[in-house]
């Protein structure tokens, strides 16, 4: 069923307590693997205020969130409280985590976890936890599935899953087809909870199996686990540095593809995604330097366009501004909420 059509109390009151709420202005910042250079970081700042009140936005409205991976250096530091209230400042809807500890900033329960991003309008959307460990007591998927369920459900989570590669049993075909029954169980687990499971890309998903060059580990990874059962978190950044590694074959001759088809094919697979920005530069190995969001060459207006425009897909999809090592975290956030919000459809 559509949830275009349906009303959601939810978003409407996270959307009345925000009414009031302006999105800071954005500064320039360097970022990760490069220094962005400050006339380019002003032009993605003055283009994107100058999309404001013409057309419609691209960003759906209650969908925008960030991997607090990003703000880890804030977490640590602060705590939770500090930051979520920045986060709603800057008209955050919803967070994803990376962990659930504070690190210098003291403990914090899950319960009061769940409260305090709920007191600053923010969804607990999803989480990343790791896929296996030789650590039989290791908190991830593998060693400890029920202790990582219980703990997303405390917290109210729709999604819970791991940004770790399917890469367990190797980069064979038949090895992508065991980390692909292992991930069914684990969605299996979660459904049984009202969860989806996801896993997150980076590029080497994309590459060839070393046993049959001709197919893209990524391709089985869709068709060996179950569709209602396991979920993808595109990253898009990373999907299209493997776009730019991986578009031909060990033996040199073409296999293009565009990230965006995947999940043009396949929209319902797709609940989250990573907004992670970078600017081309053939001469890096991974072809971008990785940088804030609205200042590099990935065409932001026109992929979330696309996904959202589907039919029934307005609403479906969450939208994760990331950065791995921002120069100054908040920064990075104020300024991508500020991009992402100011995006207009063309008319």
């Amino acid at each position: 069923m559509s949830r275009t059509h349906q009303p959601d109390p939810e978003l409407a009151h996270r959307l009345s307590r925000r009414g009031m709420l302006g999105v800071a202005a954005g500064a320039t910042v360097a970022a990760l693997l490069g220094t962005a250079a400050p006339a380019q970081a002003a032009g993605a700042t003055e283009a994107a205020t100058a999309g404001k009140g013409k057309g419609r936005p691209v960003l759906p409205p209650g969908r925008l969130g960030i991997q607090l991976y990003s703000l880890r250096d804030k977490v640590s530091t602060l705590g939770f409280a500090p930051v979520f209230a920045e986060l709603e400042k800057y008209g955050y809807d919803e967070v994803e985590f990376a962990g659930y500890t504070q690190g210098s900033a003291g403990p914090i329960t899950l319960a009061q976890l769940k409260r305090l991003a709920r007191n600053h309008g923010l969804t607990p959307i999803g989480s990343h936890v790791g896929y296996y460990s030789d650590d039989p007591n290791a908190y991830t998927f593998a060693q400890n599935l029920d202790k990582v369920l219980d703990d997303a459900q405390a917290l109210g989570l729709k999604h819970i899953g791991t940004a770790s590669g399917p890469f367990r049993y190797g980069t064979t075909v038949d090895a992508m087809k065991r980390a692909a029954e292992e991930f069914n169980t684990y969605g299996a687990a979660a459904r049984a909870r009202g969860m989806k499971f996801y896993q997150h890309n980076h590029s080497e998903e994309f590459a060839f199996a070393s046993d049959k060059p001709h197919v893209r580990l990524y391709d089985v990874l869709l068709r060996e686990t179950d569709p209602g059962l396991v979920y993808l978190e595109m990253d898009i950044f990373w999907a299209y540095v493997a776009q730019f590694r991986f578009s031909k074959r060990p033996d040199g001759t073409p296999a293009p593809f565009e990230p965006l088809d995947y999940v043009l094919r396949r929209p319902n697979r797709y609940p989250l995604f990573h907004v992670k920005d970078g600017e081309s530069d053939p001469s890096n190995p991974f072809g971008y330097r990785m940088v804030d969001v609205g200042d590099g060459d990935i065409d932001y207006q026109k992929f979330i366009s696309a996904v959202t425009r589907l039919k029934g897909h307005r609403l479906a999809h969450h939208w994760q501004a990331e950065h791995d090592n921002p120069t100054e975290s908040f920064t990075f956030a104020r300024r991508s909420s500020e991009h992402l919000h100011a995006l207009r459809e063309k008319c």
